[in-house]
């Protein structure tokens, strides 16, 4: 349905046909399609949809990041995605600095690799952690030593071994670490037209800042582009059942020991009566033979019994639950 004119609209309309301002031939509606303008050398291959769920995925890649670094860093380590975008492989490889840390990942079973750089600064307050350093970067940058590389090779493969879980609702991926590249001129891992999508990660470890940018090629992700969108993404997730989680979760606790005491009676002596005990003594407790005991679970106060035997054993009778209000 066309727009609607209004009164105001439809007189000036009519006064500037009268006039000669406007041609008749020029408010005729045209049967031509509109001109969309396409960048053949950048194609879109990337939607918006697939980009946001390329954020998703990685926000939960994010979350489990800064869990597993802390641990190996000891320290404080906080990870947000920025943004996705989509890019040429040249515009990526441009933006590269020298010396950069770049780590060529196999993203098995889909095809081609894909490309985790990380700022030097990050890369080197990981070493300065890991080698018992309090996590400054260097003031001035240089390239990185054989030791520094395999220190930073053994935090990569770690962070490239958690990419499985996030990706696990749209394809079951085995990643791997190839190698490290320092120099972007041998990383050259598709044509520079290529379109790529770039996810790009902010890490914050301490007082230390810096971003690490994942390339991840449209050939790499062609046969689960279908899947790279928030409806089927949240459709695949596991939905949990709540009656068959509870019963999982009872299961699990009633297996955890608990130590429960039952106290005969409390009794007050000195430190000399104390100190010259002797087997046969006879300790007067504050409590009757026929008298309640209080049966602690932990140090809670639970239960109150009746003692009594069971075969060779010791055991109480439980005569009331005391519950949270009492």
């Amino acid at each position: 349905m066309g727009e609607t004119l209004s009164q105001n609209e439809i007189d000036s309309l009519l006064q500037a046909l009268s006039s000669g301002e406007l041609e008749a031939e020029e408010v005729k509606d045209s049967d031509e399609k509109p001109i969309k303008v396409y960048d053949f050398a950048r194609p879109a291959k990337f939607s918006k949809e697939h980009l946001r769920t390329l954020e998703i995925i990685f926000e939960h890649y994010g979350r489990l990041l800064s869990t597993n670094l802390t641990v190996y860093l000891r320290k404080s380590v906080q990870v947000e995605v920025m943004n996705a975008e989509a890019a040429t492989y040249l515009e990526f490889s441009n933006a590269l600095s020298n010396p950069v840390l770049l780590g060529m990942v196999n993203f098995a079973p889909l095809k081609g690799n894909i490309l985790m750089e990380l700022a030097s600064d990050i890369g080197y307050t990981m070493v300065d952690r890991m080698l018992g350093g309090l996590g400054e970067p260097l003031d001035k940058m240089r390239d990185f030593s054989e030791i520094e590389l395999l220190v930073i090779e053994r935090i990569l493969t770690v962070a490239v071994n958690l990419l499985r879980e996030p990706w696990e609702n749209v394809v079951d991926i085995q990643p791997r670490l190839e190698r490290i590249e320092t120099n972007s001129q041998f990383a050259q891992i598709i044509t520079p037209t290529e379109m790529t999508a770039i996810v790009t990660i902010n890490i914050r470890i301490g007082e230390v800042e810096g971003l690490m940018n994942i390339c991840l090629p449209y050939l790499t992700l062609e046969n689960v582009m279908d899947k790279l969108n928030t409806k089927y993404w949240y459709s695949t997730m596991q939905n949990k059942d709540e009656e068959q989680y509870t019963e999982a979760m009872e299961a699990l606790i009633s297996k955890a020991p608990m130590p429960v005491k039952a106290v005969l009676g409390n009794s007050t002596i000195s430190v000399s009566d104390f100190s010259g005990l002797q087997v046969g003594d006879i300790i007067r407790l504050d409590t009757k033979v026929d008298s309640e005991l209080d049966v602690f679970v932990g140090n809670m106060k639970k239960f109150t019994a009746l003692p009594g035997s069971t075969g060779d054993k010791y055991a109480v009778r439980i005569t009331s639950v005391i519950r949270e209000e009492q």
